[in-house]
Parts: structure tokens; sequence; C-alpha cells
């Protein structure tokens, strides 16, 4: 039996990983997203110490490698009695991560966003609320675009790491299947492909949501 006639009986593994990444790598990202949109919106109000403690998590996810995150919430919280199913656990670890990022990236073009929109909006009577909802998140959100690109592939490259606390994804599955039949190439090549191909078509999905904001105008650049 060929080497790549072996990686095709154990297609299965690779499938069941497959599905369980693409689990992960949405409810992520959404819930991420959400996180980062959430905090954006709640500095709006510019409250200083609400602020700073944003930008003090921020900052600690910016210097805290992702896979000790993950070590941390899997091995490290059932010493204070917090226990989690390894997938928990991961799928935690990526949303608020990721979240932490989402939300530097939207802030990033909140920063450069014209006052002269808000003004117009607040003389007009928009709330708060109505305007970052109406005004500043399509905007900030379509110059933001091929940032949360790079970020989501970050993300979905980032379930890699979960194999290490026990996640059964892509990476866990190639790492069974050559430690069982002795193939980490060809074990191995499967999973760069299967990322690869879920990498496209998130590049492909950003491309078409950048041309639908561009020619619904929602750009500030």
């Amino acid at each position: 039996m060929s080497q790549w006639s072996i990686v095709w009986s154990a297609r299965e593994s690779f499938f069941n990983g497959l599905l369980s990444t693409l689990e992960l790598f949405i409810i992520a990202a959404v819930l991420g997203l959400f996180i980062g949109i959430l905090l954006c919106y709640i500095m709006e109000y510019q409250n200083r110490v609400i602020d700073r403690a944003i930008i003090a998590f921020v900052s600690l996810m910016r210097a805290v490698p992702f896979l000790i995150l993950a070590y941390l919430l899997y091995y490290g919280l059932p010493q204070l009695g917090i226990s989690m199913e390894a997938w928990t656990a991961g799928l935690l670890a990526l949303v608020i991560y990721h979240g932490a990022y989402f939300f530097e990236i939207l802030r990033s073009q909140r920063r450069i966003f014209s006052a002269g929109y808000i003004e117009a909006a607040v003389s007009q009577g928009f709330s708060r609320y109505k305007i970052f909802q109406r005004i500043v998140l399509p905007n900030i959100f379509s110059s933001a675009l091929p940032l949360m690109g790079n970020q989501l592939i970050i993300c979905l490259k980032d379930t890699a790491f979960l194999c290490i606390i026990t996640v059964q994804e892509i990476t866990a599955a190639a790492n069974s299947v050559q430690s069982t039949y002795f193939i980490p190439f060809n074990a191995f090549i499967v999973a760069i492909a299967l990322y690869w191909g879920i990498s496209i078509l998130l590049e492909l999905l950003i491309k078409r949501l950048s041309q639908y904001g561009n020619k619904r105008g929602m750009t500030h650049a």
C-alpha cells in the first residue's frame, strides 16, 4: 500500500479534524469580532478608567503568546477550581486573544476617522449609539477589512496550537496519522493543503466584502 493510499484510508480523521477546525475558527472569529466591536463602542464614551482597563487588556494579549494563554486556561485554571474541556478552553483562548486584536485593528481605523462625520451626525440629533452603528462602524469596518483578513488567517493558524491541549483539529489529525503509520511528510502535506484551502476562501471573501464596501462608499480613506 502506498503512502498516499494510507492517507486516503485515514480521510475520516482528516475530515473530522477539518470540521473541528472550522467550527473553532468560525465561532472564535464571530465572538472575537463581537468583542472587538463592543470594546470599540465602549471607548466612544471616553471614560478614562474604563479606557485604561481596555488598553491594559489589549497590551497584555499582545505580550502573551497564544499558546501560553491556552495552557493557562486549560491547565492553570483547574488549580483555582475552574475546569473546562479542551475544546472549550481552546475556543475561549481564541476568542479572548483575537478579540483584543480585532479591537486594536478597529481602534486604529477609528483614530483616523474624520470628526466631520461625527459633528454632522450630532447636529442632526443622532444618539451616540446611532452614530456608532450607522456611521462609525460601517466605515471603519470597511477600511479595516484587509487587516481583518490577515487577522482571520492568523486566527485560523492559531487553531493548530490547540492540538497541544488535546483538541482534535487538523494538526492533531495529521499528527495522529503520521505517528501511527510513520508518514509525516504525506500527513502534514494534507494538513497544509487544508489550511491553505481555507485561507484562499477567506481571502476571496474579504476581497468581495471590500468591493461591496467600495461600491457602497463605505470608506473614509
